[in-house]
């Protein structure tokens, strides 16, 4: 079959969508830390990129998408036929027949970026350098990657039944929940609890923000594989859920004090990700249902994390886990068959709601789990913590070198 040149352009423009969507993520966090630490969690977020990108190219995408090695993982994992992007070129792939398979690997090579940079919310302004590029290829190769596989590459939650548009389960519950893993294995920060570790640059976090909203647009609309109606669905699903739930969060918020701007664009990150999964099953109508519902959700959990004292502050694990959760659950009870053929528990389709909250919690579990075996690893050999005189100077200068 030919290759859609359409398809094809809008999947290339998606995909560079989509990748600046990783420095945005580091932005987004670099904002939210304390001055001494800024160039590290931006740093953070591009070095999981090229790290991510390498381990793509050579074990990565054929785990994800080789098929299952004679069946005897029962859809856990792939195999070793793409290993090396073997067999991956510029002819239409497997897993789409209108683009290059090179399109499509790379196309899904940006989403498991952004995972790994979600992660480092739980370790932000405490992590030993060293000990998290050896962490983050254990964690893409061991956690991400089966995950995906179990979901996206026709392991079992596919084949239950489970659906994903976008990454709700894939990349957002995976990555909180992991998030909420480290946090509890490296500990609290010194003086957490004990005196204030405000941002330290709020319009650079709002900016993280404006990239994620646009660069979200080629994370959903873009999952469609083609320049066609449902891409301006998922389109405009997507951005009415991030308005749903950045108007939500700022309104229940107000309530506790005033309506500030971190608020606001942490409802919209809450917004975009509880519509992920759902982008092209749903209407628009219920799009504005699961992204103010996903921001009012996450922002308690924001508090329940506050009140419990966790020190996973940067909120992964309630945007990120919780909200991509929600969106895993919303997706079973509100896909409509007339948008893109599945439906929900609203018409009657329990099965749905089943296998998407099967496929959601085995994530919940298989994630935070696993996370916290790595992070047990890798700390009792190497160390996953910098010292406490490192930390009190600051992740910029203790590891990088470098001041702001």
């Amino acid at each position: 079959m030919a290759i859609d040149t359409g398809a094809t352009a809008w999947i290339l423009t998606s995909t560079a969508l989509v990748m600046i969507m990783t420095p945005g993520v580091g932005f987004f966090y670099g904002g939210l830390v304390r001055r001494k630490n800024l160039i590290s969690m931006i740093t953070l977020s591009f070095v999981a990129f090229a790290l991510v990108s390498i381990q793509w190219v050579v074990i990565g995408y054929s785990l994800v998408f080789g098929n299952d090695p004679a069946n005897s993982l029962n859809g856990f994992i792939g195999n070793l036929q793409y290993l090396g992007l073997n067999n991956v070129g510029m002819d239409p792939g497997p897993c789409s027949t209108a683009i290059p398979g090179l399109l499509y690997m790379v196309f899904q090579l940006v989403f498991a970026t952004v995972a790994m940079a979600i992660v480092t919310s739980g370790i932000a302004e405490r992590v030993k350098f060293s000990a998290y590029l050896v962490f983050a290829l254990l964690w893409t190769t061991i956690v991400y990657d089966p995950l995906a596989h179990w979901v996206w590459g026709g392991g079992w939650a596919a084949q239950f039944g489970a659906l994903d548009f976008a990454g709700g389960t894939v990349v957002h519950i995976i990555s909180g929940f992991a998030a909420l893993a480290l946090a509890l294995v490296i500990g609290k920060r010194v003086g957490f609890g004990k005196y204030s570790m405000e941002p330290n640059n709020i319009p650079l976090t709002i900016l993280g923000a404006a990239l994620l909203w646009f660069g979200w647009f080629g994370f959903n609309a873009g999952s469609t594989l083609g320049a066609n109606g449902l891409a301006a669905q998922a389109l405009v699903t997507t951005n009415t859920a991030a308005a749903a739930g950045a108007m939500a969060w700022l309104l229940v918020s107000w309530i506790h004090g005033k309506p500030g701007s971190l608020g606001f664009v942490s409802g919209a990150v809450a917004g975009l990700v509880a519509i992920t999964p759902a982008a092209g099953y749903v209407t628009p109508m219920a799009a504005l249902l699961i992204g103010a519902t996903g921001g009012v959700i996450c922002y308690g959990m924001l508090l329940f994390r506050i009140r419990k004292g966790l020190d996973e502050s940067l909120d992964a694990w309630a945007i990120h886990g919780i909200g991509g959760l929600w969106g895993a659950l919303a997706t079973g009870i509100f896909a409509v068959a007339a948008v893109n053929g599945a439906s929900g528990l609203l018409e009657g389709n329990v099965h749905q709601f089943v296998a998407n909250a099967a496929g959601a919690f085995a994530a919940v579990i298989y994630a935070f789990v696993v996370t916290c075996i790595l992070a047990v690893i890798v700390d009792k050999t190497i160390g996953l913590r910098v010292t406490e005189e490192e930390e009190y100077v600051g992740l910029d200068i203790s590891q990088h070198g470098e001041r702001c």
